[in-house]
């Protein structure tokens, strides 16, 4: 198996002016505490401000909760995942600054005050700098993480097109960006203990690239 990183990488070219004007619909939208369904590596995501307690609240309403799992988020770079954890251990630095941006999710200690639904009493939290151009303009436009689990009710496939979104949450959702067919797959899952690093959930970067990133 593969990473997907160079690849995704070398075909995601950087935002024009219009592209960024594209978005300014679902800037709004998650500015005013609506839901936004936008692209990601794999599949769409469904997106709310993530530091906004009745948002995180009306994307569980809309999309379904499945009990005691938590809720991803983007960021669009290192340093703001500063406003979601307390702490990055040194091995998830080394991921982060080495790969990122990827679909790699690092699971990291959470800082208090957060919606409830993000952490689901665990604690920590799921964080990545998404290796989609698309997604990472929208973090940085809001300059707030937002929510990043995939467009679909539970139980459900994820919506790897905006049509299929749209079919699921019709105007419950306040704006769609289309990105096109996406390829699927999920994030891999990176958690910590103390210094060691864990593939929670095997994905779109294998643990080969992951174990070199950390020279082990």
């Amino acid at each position: 198996m593969t990473s997907g990183i160079g690849r995704s990488r070398a075909r995601e070219p950087a935002l024009g002016r219009d592209d960024a004007a594209t978005l300014a619909p679902a800037v709004a939208a998650l500015a005013a505490g609506e839901l936004v369904v936008f692209p990601t590596e794999s599949v769409y995501g469904l997106g709310a401000d993530a530091t906004s307690a009745s948002a995180v609240a009306r994307l569980v309403a809309v999309r379904g909760r499945e009990e005691g799992k938590p809720i991803l988020v983007l960021a669009h770079d290192l340093a703001s995942v500063a406003t979601v954890t307390t702490t990055i251990p040194a091995a998830a630095r080394r991921l982060a600054e080495r790969l990122w941006p990827a679909p790699l999710t690092l699971v990291l200690p959470a800082r208090e005050g957060l919606p409830a639904p993000l952490t689901a009493g665990t604690g920590t939290i799921g964080v990545r700098v998404p290796g989609h151009a698309t997604a990472r303009a929208l973090v940085a436009a809001l300059g707030r993480p937002v929510t990043a689990p995939s467009a679909n009710p539970p139980g459900r496939a994820a919506a790897a097109t905006v049509a299929a979104a749209r079919d699921y949450f019709g105007s419950a959702v306040g704006a769609y960006v289309d990105g096109g067919p996406l390829p699927g797959g999920a994030s891999t899952v990176v958690t910590f203990d103390g210094e060691r690093a864990r593939v929670l959930r095997p994905g779109l970067v294998d643990e080969a690239t992951i174990r070199r990133a950390l020279d082990e």
